[in-house]
């Protein structure tokens, strides 16, 4: 029998959803991908529609004598870490195939973001044999600049994996994007397809074959940037889950199972994978009822547990204002992650009319779905602030936010460099940033539903790819009238 619990949580939910407007989801789904477009590096095609960014980075790769141009900045810097990009093009992906079918126009622009980051990923696993490149820009020299990536002249080091030095982490990453990335466009491009999976499963053998962090290699380059703080088992059960969605091949599934037993965590993000691998996993338990992933199926639920409120072994803190708050620095990152899963696995319910228990309460696909769309509702402006946390979207939205292309004034209005310190002038000041990042959502608010709109507050004011990633998939499932 369901406990009360659950149905305070669920009535309260449903009673929440009928005192205001939903906002508009299919006009923030588009926003969402408009935003990638702004992160660009490499040169820009004539179709690019935020008009305030130029071709930028022409030269990557060069220093090694290899072509590393193109893919994306991750945040508000002018460096490209792979690792985060193949996390986001992975999300990018997976929100193509589970949602393709409810972006509508939506989808080519889901499928250019996602080949700007494959086409590079490409480059990065090709380039030179035994080896992959893993990243371009010296962290530390850019970080201590403030300019826009049009103007950089801080080192554009490259930065590799290889037997000596591995990185099973971003390797696994990397494979996985590849990986899924090339289901998205088995049917509209056969021999990109092709050429993806082949070389996903080069760098996933890559993986498996030399194991260990590319944090302990690359250290101060990458740490505390993007350190792998997790290890790299998660990273390898992730890219061994998405090669054996691609391929069907149980050479992947008995090498997950070779791993032992993965953590359960509370949290999904850039840095840990087991959530999402989990859910992936159990989808073959849900849908085609099969045993042999039901250890997986309950490790998901598992993790959904953690996740309700009311839930027994719920370890997952919410806001006065309804958002769920795990940790201070860019908490939205791990809100969109968690809630892509949240929203997937109602759907693998729902179409099986699959329920699961918390304890002794009874879990529906409607109260992973209500709980999602309180999260979707919150960042898109439905909160105590009133505010927008996706730049653009409403009249109220984060004015100030920590990106250096987006604060200062574009080539067209101001043709020379700054140079390093020039752009500090701008970053310092209370103005509005010149240039709307359209889409970008920031770290967001703290735990006390505040936002303060301050540039030099990156914790909460820096957008990143993968926060944008994994709100794809939520908003496409809402923008097409999925509701509860």
């Amino acid at each position: 029998m369901a406990s009360p619990f659950f149905f305070v949580f669920l009535l309260s939910a449903l009673s929440l959803e009928n005192t205001y407007a939903s906002p508009d989801y299919r006009e923030a789904l588009s926003k969402s991908l408009l935003f990638f477009q702004g992160q660009r590096s490499g040169r820009l095609p004539r179709d690019q529609k935020l008009s305030w960014r130029s071709s930028s980075g022409l030269s990557d790769g060069s220093s090694a004598h290899v072509d590393l141009t193109g893919g994306y900045y991750d945040a508000g810097d002018n460096v490209k870490f792979n690792f985060p990009m193949a996390f986001t093009t992975t999300m990018l992906s997976w929100s193509s195939l589970e949602y393709g079918k409810k972006m509508g126009s939506e989808l080519q622009n889901s499928r250019v973001t996602i080949r700007w980051a494959t086409d590079y990923l490409l480059k990065c696993a090709r380039a030179t044999p035994g080896k992959l490149y893993v990243g371009v820009g010296d962290p530390n020299g850019d970080h201590k600049c403030w300019e826009r990536p049009e103007d950089m002249d801080t080192p554009r080091t490259v930065y590799s994996v290889s037997p000596s030095n591995p990185g099973s982490d971003v390797a696994a990453e990397t494979a996985a994007a590849l990986a899924a990335s090339s289901m998205v466009f088995r049917k509209v491009d056969p021999m990109y397809a092709r050429l993806l999976l082949v070389t996903a499963k080069k760098v996933m053998q890559f993986a498996i074959q030399y194991q260990g962090a590319y944090s302990d290699s690359l250290s101060s380059s990458v740490c505390p940037f993007y350190c792998s703080y997790s290890g790299y088992k998660d990273e390898l059960v992730w890219g061994a889950a998405w090669l054996h969605r691609a391929t069907n091949d149980p050479y992947y599934t008995n090498f997950i199972k070779s791993l032992g037993g993965g953590d359960q965590p509370d949290i999904f993000s850039w840095d840990n994978k087991y959530a999402g691998a989990y859910v992936l996993l159990s989808r073959r338990a849900v849908l085609n009822k099969d045993n042999n992933f039901e250890p997986y199926k309950q490790a998901a639920e598992n993790f959904m547990c953690k996740i309700l409120p009311n839930s027994p072994s719920s370890s997952t803190k919410y806001t006065k204002g309804g958002l769920m708050y795990k940790l201070p620095q860019s908490n939205l990152q791990y809100v969109t992650s968690i809630t892509f899963l949240l929203t997937t696995y109602a759907k693998y319910m729902k179409s099986t009319k699959h329920t699961f228990n918390c304890g002794s309460s009874l879990i529906v696909p409607n109260a992973l779905i209500n709980l999602s769309k309180r999260q979707v509702d919150y960042i898109l402006g439905v909160n105590p602030m009133k505010m927008s946390y996706m730049v653009g979207f409403s009249s109220n939205f984060p004015k100030r936010i920590h990106h250096r292309g987006s604060s200062l004034p574009s080539r067209a209005v101001r043709s020379n460099s700054l140079g390093c310190n020039g752009g500090f002038q701008s970053f310092r000041t209370q103005n509005p940033n010149p240039n709307i990042l359209t889409g970008a959502i920031v770290g967001g608010p703290n735990q006390n539903d505040e936002y303060p709109d301050q540039r030099d507050d990156y914790t909460r004011s820096e957008p990143a790819t993968y926060i944008n990633a994994a709100f794809v998939g939520p908003l496409a499932y809402f923008a097409a009238g999925r509701s509860p």
